[in-house]
């Protein structure tokens, strides 16, 4: 099974009353758009991601998006939303055979819900996350605004997204709607198109960002859960070592001794992340007694911490870190460092924070023996499972 997913935002959200469109607005350090890119990215079944813009943001679209492990495609939306679901598919490669269709609004997805929609799809061909309607449903009279009928809520749930098609299913439903049938999601141009759809358990948090009132209440998750680790790493310097820092290797005749490339910098930001998330420190990892790290590279073990961490559902917001040392100057390097950094962890170079000291000749560290690194990290809640 090859999955992809289409991530539509397309629509302007007028409704919000902003600026700019609801999708790129920031929340916990990261636009809605990146945070609902990242869950489907990080989905180890996910293989391909589609995002699908509001044609004037289309050149800029991948510095919108952001870094992605795998391969995204960017591409304009249509007039409606059925349209631009059709653009977004047609920008799958012909391998994916089950996809994903997400509100880019719904920026609290994470791998349950995803898993549970595959399973739905394995089994029926389509599948819609929803929750049970829980208050009681009232139809009014359009013109006096006056109850109708009270409605059993027993059969009512509110679908939500990510809806999952095997692939001829939605060909299917899409043919439908070329044929000028209306809906408001795919499924329900699947269900006109004759194919089971199975309803799977949506999640409460799963929310659709549509007013001022979800953005603030969507901001407040990430300010009121947030988490701080502090981070620090040493290393003797000998002849003939390479001195790596964020996997960036600087010219210089001493380098960092160590099991792996004793880089620093990224072991520093490493131990504040997993500080921040509560998850043992570096050595718990990633022990210097294991071969399997012998030589590995700091930034390799940077990205797994990130992955270790999304999996207890966290995310990096920001990394701020110095580096202490007295030979080379690094500020030529910096702006490669930073960037490296970012990539790892999976956010915007204005996340990422590094400065360079010396210890003024003193100790250790002074008299160019040893090179040393302290980082902090800040960790916002949306990682795959809480």
């Amino acid at each position: 099974m090859s999955v992809g997913a289409i991530i539509v935002a397309a629509g302007r959200g007028d409704r919000m009353g902003t600026p700019v469109p609801k999708q790129l607005l920031d929340i916990g350090g990261r636009t809605v758009l990146q945070h609902s890119v990242a869950a489907f990215d990080r989905h180890p079944a996910v293989s391909e991601l589609v995002v699908v813009l509001p044609s004037e943001f289309l050149a800029d679209g991948r510095g919108l998006v952001g870094p992605t492990t795998h391969t995204c495609a960017v591409v304009a939306g249509g007039a409606r939303r059925q349209d631009s679901v059709v653009n977004g598919v047609s920008a799958l490669s012909s391998a994916v055979d089950v996809v994903l269709v997400h509100d880019a609004a719904r920026p609290f997805a994470d791998a349950a819900l995803i898993d549970r929609v595959l399973a739905g799809v394995a089994d029926t061909g389509a599948a819609v996350p929803a929750v049970r309607v829980r208050d009681t449903v009232k139809r009014a009279d359009p013109d006096t605004a006056r109850v109708a009928e009270t409605i059993s809520r027993d059969h009512l749930w509110l679908a939500q997204t990510p809806q999952g098609f095997r692939r001829t299913v939605l060909d299917a439903a899409i043919a439908l709607g070329a044929t000028g049938v209306v809906a408001t999601d795919e499924a329900m141009l699947a269900e006109q198109a004759g194919h089971p759809v199975a309803i799977v358990d949506g999640a409460d948090d799963n929310m659709k960002l549509t007013t001022r009132a979800d953005l603030a209440a969507a901001r407040a998750r990430y300010l009121d859960g947030g988490r701080v680790g502090t981070g620090y790493d040493l290393h003797r310097m000998v002849e003939g070592r390479p001195l790596i820092l964020a996997g960036v290797t600087i010219p210089f005749e001493r380098g960092p001794i160590g099991h792996s490339d004793a880089d620093v910098l990224s072991h520093a930001i490493v131990d504040a992340i997993f500080g921040a998330a509560a998850a043992g420190d570096i050595g718990l990892h990633f022990p210097d007694n294991d071969p399997a790290w012998k030589g590995a590279p700091g930034l390799d073990l940077l990205k797994r911490a990130v992955a270790i961490v999304a999996g207890l559902g966290w995310t990096v917001a920001n990394a701020d870190a110095t580096v202490i040392l007295e030979k080379p100057k690094l500020a030529p390097h910096m702006g490669r460092i930073r960037h490296a950094l970012a990539s790892a962890l999976g956010v915007d170079v204005d996340r990422v924070n590094v400065k360079a000291k010396t210890n003024e000749g003193v100790d250790a560290v002074g008299r160019g023996e040893a090179i040393a690194a302290h980082a902090v990290a800040v960790l916002a809640p949306g990682g795959p499972a809480r």
